[in-house]
């Protein structure tokens, strides 16, 4: 059976990574990955209860992860829809593409820090679709942004999801991994943005036009400023939420939703409905992009399946008994994780190691968080920053393999670098 699973595995990711030249759209390719891999497992296992209740546990997950995408998604929608992304836009002065490259990575670096890197990169990359008329330049930027988004989401609790396992489970604190890994997370991001922007020297920025509706701008000003405001403070309300109530986040983006369709209510209560609809959060819905919350699903559900086979953890304990080196085996589940989700693979690690060996804050706990954080970024597919640019600006798996994976790997091997001498020198 897990022979089975392994290959169906694999023969899906090829299918995902090959979408384009086979033209099947790699949602299709997830969601089948994912059911023939459940129907296996059922069939092999019999014993349904069991089955069912993993079913459940991997999609309660799965659905957690889902709904603060769709909320975020659509926060995003209304906000551009109100032409909110015009107040950041409009004092963006810069007309050289390198300069802009660098201004991006350094706000989505430290912002994903603050949210996350799945919500930094679904805003930044929104925000590029408003400054940049290329498709060439914008894909780009999107593959830069999921290297920053990524590298800032390592070094703070809440950045990243793997982050905030450890954070919880007790295996990092706060103040230390900030101070541990904010050099090598920051090594990991501008190594690459040198090259890129380097490339990029010269080069000017091509605005795309600035469309008005009817011969007037589609909203006024004060609109404008309060839905951005609005939405941008609910995204970063989030993680408080999340540290006040314990409530997971997609509850904080739900209710944060709830309070922004109020407010657009509100604001727009007096006009007539066909000058409104194009405004609600009805109609975001209906612009947010469903086909990548599919794919999301299929490969979400599909890697669980290697989780609750033991396959990742079986995995991990054969490096700990053939490699033995703690670095060396933690920079190998970090190339992992650009292949299968980072989250059950540190999740194994957590389970493979005890904090009565290893306790808080030692070096294979901030070097996990490091490598299982920024590894994703080598492949499109290996976090949800990727996923969720992959969908939003239709990025190719061999495009980013072509073009930004090499960078991503420099990236990732000179923080490994930064982190091993700065560790030794502090300790």
């Amino acid at each position: 059976m897990l022979t089975a699973l392994v290959i169906i595995f694999i023969f899906a990711y090829a299918a995902i990574a090959l979408e384009h030249p086979l033209k099947v759209n790699k949602s299709a390719t997830a969601l089948i990955g994912a059911g023939l891999l459940w129907t296996i497992y059922a069939l092999s296992i019999g014993d349904h209860e069991l089955v069912n209740r993993q079913l459940g546990e991997s999609l309660m997950g799965t659905a957690q992860i889902v709904f603060f995408l769709m909320g975020a998604m659509t926060i995003v929608e209304v906000v551009d829809a109100h032409n909110g992304f015009e107040v950041i836009t409009s004092r963006i002065k810069t007309t050289k593409l390198s300069s802009l490259m660098w201004l991006v990575c350094f706000v989505t670096f430290f912002l994903s820090a603050i949210l996350d890197n799945l919500t930094t990169t679904i805003v930044m990359i929104s925000l590029m679709k408003k400054l940049l008329d290329k498709q060439d330049d914008r894909l780009i930027f999107a593959g830069m942004i999921v290297i920053a988004a990524n590298a800032g989401g390592a070094w703070t609790p809440i950045g990243d999801v793997t982050t905030t396992m450890l954070w919880i489970g007790g295996q990092i604190t706060t103040l230390a991994i900030m101070k541990g890994l904010f050099f090598a997370s920051t090594i990991n991001m501008v190594v690459p943005l040198l090259v890129v922007g380097y490339q990029l020297k010269g080069r000017k920025v091509v605005s795309p036009p600035r469309f008005k509706e009817n011969g007037l701008l589609q909203t006024t000003s004060f609109e404008r400023n309060l839905m951005l405001f609005m939405g941008l403070g609910i995204l970063v309300m989030v993680p408080v939420f999340k540290m006040a109530t314990h409530l997971p986040p997609f509850m904080g983006i739900l209710f944060g939703l709830g309070i922004l369709w109020l407010a657009g209510n509100l604001v727009h209560r007096n006009k007539a409905d066909d000058e409104k609809e194009h405004l609600t959060l009805v109609h975001a819905l209906t612009r947010i992009d469903m086909g990548s919350i599919v794919f999301f699903i299929g490969i979400l559900l599909a890697v669980a399946i290697l989780e609750h086979t033991h396959i990742l953890g079986n995995l991990a304990l054969w490096l700990d008994r053939i490699v033995g080196r703690q670095d060396v085996i933690v920079t190998i589940i970090g190339l992992v994780s650009a292949i299968v989700d980072n989250v059950p693979l540190v999740a194994a690690s957590m389970g493979m190691y005890s904090l009565a060996q290893y306790p808080a804050d030692s070096f294979l706990w901030e070097f996990m968080a490091y490598c299982a954080g920024t590894g994703g970024s080598i492949l499109i597919i290996g976090s949800a920053a990727g996923v969720a640019a992959m969908g939003l600006e239709k990025i190719h798996f061999f495009w980013y393999m072509k073009r930004i994976s090499g960078l991503a790997l420099i990236g990732y091997f000179c923080g490994i670098i930064t982190y091993i001498i700065q560790y030794r020198l502090v300790h």
